[in-house]
């Protein structure tokens, strides 16, 4: 019998304090597939009217965002909870990078929530108290200084690595050429430029030749694009209008 799949990770914001900053952790939540968002006492209350613009469309991660009034009552509902913060706070637990806890969240039953602190000063210890393991990223050592969205965003897209989110380009790209369309294109550049009298001097024909099919062949044309260059060629085949 197949496990069932664990619940997305709740991202809980402790002490925000710009509705803009709630806005843009939000956009990057949505932009990876994760919707549920709470707030621990936000600074400047919520509903914030600065947060919807910054959101640029996450709208519905905002439109469910709960608040709560301490990190107990937010993460109450969860079995596993991750602190994330790149200081040592004094607290003797499991740290983790954003890759390993997403491998855990996915691998353990029960829900998840990551604390993510004030843009100003990160989590406080008793905040990081709470947490059953410190999540941190390897960062340079004399430049620490990620900002909320960027904070969330590593941890948002390294979840959504094992889960199947729809990539654009699966559907956006046109099919490769076949072959024999790629062939007909390269035969009809070879006839016009013979025309042209392009080829010269014979000796080098070849080589020339050659040197073409290559610069054609490389990876990877689109079935369109071959279309569209073989009606540039037959543009250039008519004769002109006097």
């Amino acid at each position: 019998m197949t496990e069932p799949a664990a619940p997305p990770p709740v991202i809980v914001l402790v002490r925000p304090q710009l509705g803009e900053n709630i806005g843009k952790a939000a956009r990057a939540m949505l932009n990876f597939g994760l919707t549920e968002m709470r707030l621990v006492a936000p600074r400047d209350g919520w509903p914030n009217p600065a947060a919807g613009p910054a959101a640029s469309g996450a709208d519905v991660v905002l439109a469910k965002a709960e608040v709560f009034e301490s990190v107990h009552d937010a993460v109450a509902d969860c079995a596993h909870i991750y602190a994330t913060t790149v200081r040592k706070r004094g607290v003797t637990k499991p740290v983790v990078t954003p890759e390993e806890a997403a491998r855990g969240i996915h691998g353990r039953a029960g829900r998840s929530a990551i604390l993510f602190g004030p843009e100003r000063s990160g989590l406080e210890t008793d905040d990081v108290a709470i947490a059953r393991e410190i999540l941190t990223v390897p960062i340079n050592p004399e430049f620490g200084s990620l900002n909320l969205a960027q904070a969330v965003i590593l941890v948002a897209y390294e979840w959504s690595k094992h889960v199947a989110l729809v990539q654009p380009t699966d559907t956006e790209l046109d099919p490769p050429a076949p072959q024999g369309d790629l062939d007909g294109m390269i035969e009809q550049f070879d006839a016009m430029l013979e025309g042209a009298g392009y080829f010269f001097p014979p000796d080098k024909v070849p080589t020339t030749k050659r040197m073409i099919r290559t610069l054609l062949t490389k990876p990877a044309w689109t079935a369109g694009e071959v279309r569209t260059v073989r009606g540039m060629l037959s543009a250039l085949a008519r004769p002109q209008k006097r």
